[in-house]
């Protein structure tokens, strides 16, 4: 069984679900019912044509859902439109998709974590970590949102800074571990970029190649981060990065600066250094300024710091640091890694093993446990 495949395919049917008359949150839970059946079929009797195979199960159980309705004699009618055997529309419905699931109905986060769910294929624990906040808060919210769509015609679809953040989420969910959503969120994101012209949209485009071009030099070869100062900069993808800051550039002359634009430009400024040394942190902590003013992030306040720290020195990025609530996620890391630079080890030490029992993932937990021991193999000599 594939699940990147079923993954790929279930925008462009629960898309095509919705086009033909089903109310969303019906729709998806059909598409659900029929890549359950999917998992359980296709490894002894796999279909020529996966895509129709799904949109013809999902439609049946939609039909089988909508008979039991108190509204039985109007939505059976539908049955006439049950897609016909063959192959189905090559058609990629999913960008339209993103746009319909940010309906105005919603909130913005709310739209946010929607589509994440139902078309992102993010589990409901991912897009909690995303927002920062318990599972079961995010099980509560994309639960409402359901609700509130729940036999709303899609016919108003969201604006555009709604999409652009779920790209974005979706972006850094593959970014971290799953490089085929990472890619579906760049091809999506060129999709809105030559159907739109928008500033920001070009920025998030442009953020999205120079992060996606530092991919290979991020992991080494079992599979442990490779942290930025430590990457091998002759791996990075030099194509991807004249592009995304050819792109930034472009969007940059506009003089209509948004959050990706600031975040591309300190990617660019990463990018652009031949070495860690020759970072230009100055640069990096004015853009961070300006991203600041732009979102009041807290997380981007706390990336400020660690900038404030290369630029001015560890002690000047603590005092920052100490502003900041210290419950924010990497908090901890933060610190261990402003007093290593100070060279308080044993502070450190301690800072990233804490750190490590907090981490999001065990990639994350394995670095930050390796640094602290290495730094008490130091101190012990």
């Amino acid at each position: 069984m594939n699940d990147v495949l079923l993954r790929s395919l279930t925008p462009s049917v629960l898309g095509i679900l919705v086009r033909r008359g089903a109310d969303f949150a019906a729709a998806e839970d059909a598409v659900q019912d029929a890549l359950v059946e999917a998992v359980r079929a296709w490894p002894a009797d796999p279909p020529r044509d996966p895509k129709g195979w799904l949109v013809t199960v999902a439609w049946r159980r939609f039909l089988d859902a909508t008979r039991a309705d108190a509204a039985r004699r109007r939505r059976e009618d539908r049955v006439e439109e049950e897609p016909a055997p063959g192959p189905a529309p090559a058609a990629d419905d999913t960008l339209q998709l993103y746009f319909l699931c940010a309906h105005p109905s919603l909130t913005p986060s709310s739209a946010v974590a929607l589509t994440l769910r139902a078309v992102g294929g993010l589990t409901t624990r991912q897009i909690a970590q995303a927002y920062l906040v318990p599972e079961a808060t995010m099980a509560q919210r994309i639960s409402r949102a359901k609700r509130t769509v729940s036999g709303v015609r899609f016919d108003q679809p969201g604006d555009v800074a709604t999409v652009l953040r779920v790209l974005y989420l979706v972006f850094n969910e593959g970014y971290s571990g799953d490089v085929d959503l990472a890619a579906e969120a760049i091809r999506l994101t060129r999709q809105l970029a030559a159907s739109i012209d928008h500033p920001e949209v070009a920025g998030l485009l442009a953020l999205m190649l120079l992060h996606q071009a530092r991919r290979a030099a991020r992991t080494a070869p079992d599979g442990s981060l490779v942290p930025l100062a430590e990457q091998d900069r002759s791996r990075w993808d030099t194509r991807a990065i004249t592009e995304g800051v050819e792109i930034l550039q472009a969007a940059l002359a506009r003089d209509r600066l948004g959050e990706f634009q600031a975040q591309a430009a300190i990617a660019a400024l990463h990018a652009d250094a031949p070495t860690a040394e020759e970072t230009d942190w100055v640069q990096i902590v004015e853009w961070y300024d300006e991203l600041a003013r732009l979102t009041d992030s807290p997380v981007v306040r706390l990336n400020r710091a660690v900038a404030v720290g290369e630029a001015d020195g560890p002690r000047a990025g603590l005092a920052v640091l100490a502003a900041l609530d210290a419950s924010l996620p990497r908090y901890t890391a933060v610190a261990a890694y402003l007093h290593e630079c100070d060279g308080d080890l044993a502070t450190a030490a301690r800072l990233y093993a804490e750190a490590a029992r907090k981490a999001p993932n065990l990639a994350e937990r394995d670095h930050l446990t390796r640094r602290a021991a290495r730094l008490n193999a130091r101190g012990s000599r």
